[in-house]
């Protein structure tokens, strides 16, 4: 007979378990975060790798071919996105122009404003500034390891994805070996709805992105915004960070009206983002990218700041097609089942909620026996 496990026993496995894990996650996202990318990548591509086999081309000049095809669209994009940068870089010396005639401006209002020695404002200022240039030099070498790991990951993921898609059937062969046969079904529902789930919502991202990056530009120009195209695109790009990346969209074009312009060209882009953020929470997000992954925004807002304490930037972009990914599992095991429910997006209504009430207190309330003659 064997000794049942107590409850704190049973718990306290479970968070050394977790623990164990995101300690895990934390040390090897170099080596997982960019599988994660390819295996994303891989599952896009899929469906023209089979296009191409179905029209008799050999498998492997398939996968060349797709691979080659993604790369130069990717490479493209990025060449855009470089050119439109080193034009904004011109502006630079001009917006610390405008910044130092600004903190200027403060040195006077508050040497008068306080009746403060203006020579202590400026030595106050001076640290300041020296502090920030520290910190930018500290941030820039920071930013150049982080650009030389970036070009390590960027040539890794196309030998990721090339090797995923060429053993693709091996890798689906062992999944299923991990199961018994009757588990079979299931194991390719889960397959098939994690491939349909990634496939939409990187769809309904990209299109998200291209409505956003036409609405930031078409906003930027009608306002007279230097480099409108640019920090359109740029914009669009951050928004794809779901609930911080539309803060940060806004601040370089807030800065580039300011130093262009006066504060009030940056009221009214700031007005302007307000609004296209308006339009793309209430319909963009709700009818192309939401309706395809069905989570709830308490647990997307979680997994998007955990991400970012786990992994920074890949981690907020990742979180919320990999919680997608658990629901889908959650929800084919009956274990699990309730934590695929607390995922979802299922709102229960008042009147619902009143309804359900009410038929338990019925329940509840014993009936009285019928009266006999």
């Amino acid at each position: 007979m064997t000794t049942p496990v107590p409850n704190y026993a049973r718990a306290s496995l479970i968070f050394i378990g977790i623990c164990t894990l995101i300690a895990a996650l934390y040390i090897l996202q170099g080596l997982i975060v960019p599988l994660i990318y390819a295996t994303i990548l891989a599952i896009v591509l899929t469906p023209l790798v089979n296009l191409l086999v179905r029209k008799r081309m050999n498998r492997l000049l398939a996968i060349t071919l797709t691979i080659t095809v993604a790369a130069a669209l990717i490479l493209t994009i990025f060449a855009l996105v470089l050119s439109q940068i080193s034009m904004f870089s011109e502006a630079i010396p001009q917006l610390m122009l405008k910044l130092d005639a600004l903190l200027h401006q403060a040195e006077v209002w508050t040497s008068g404003k306080f009746h403060i020695h203006r020579f202590s404002v400026h030595s106050w200022r001076t640290e300041a500034s020296s502090g920030i240039i520290n910190g930018s030099k500290a941030m820039v070498g920071a930013t150049l390891v982080g650009v030389g790991s970036l070009l390590v990951v960027l040539i890794l993921i196309p030998v990721y994805v090339f090797m995923i898609l060429l053993y693709q059937p091996l890798l689906v062969e062992f999944i299923h070996k991990l199961f018994s046969t009757g588990e079979h079904t299931a194991v390719n529902e889960v397959l098939a709805s994690t491939r349909k789930i990634i496939q939409s919502y990187l769809v309904g991202l990209m299109v998200e992105a291209l409505i956003v990056a036409i609405l930031n530009t078409a906003c930027l120009l009608i306002l007279g915004i230097d480099y409108a195209i640019f920090l359109g695109i740029t914009g669009a790009l951050l928004n794809i960070i779901p609930y911080l990346g539309g803060i940060i969209a806004v601040i370089l074009p807030m800065l580039m009206a300011f130093a262009t312009g006066s504060p009030t060209d940056a009221i009214w882009v700031l007005a302007g983002y307000s609004f296209i953020q308006m339009v793309d929470n209430h319909f963009i997000v709700p009818g192309v990218v939401a309706s395809k992954v069905k989570i709830n925004a308490l647990i997307s807002v979680l997994a998007v700041l955990a991400g970012g304490a786990l992994w920074g930037l890949s981690g907020m972009f990742l979180s919320i097609p990999l919680v997608a990914i658990l629901k889908v599992v959650f929800d084919h095991v009956d274990c699990m089942k309730p934590w695929g429910f607390l995922l979802g997006s299922i709102e229960p209504t008042a009147s619902k909620l009143a309804q359900k009430l009410k038929v338990k207190t019925r329940q509840l309330i014993p009936r009285p026996e019928p009266k006999r003659s």
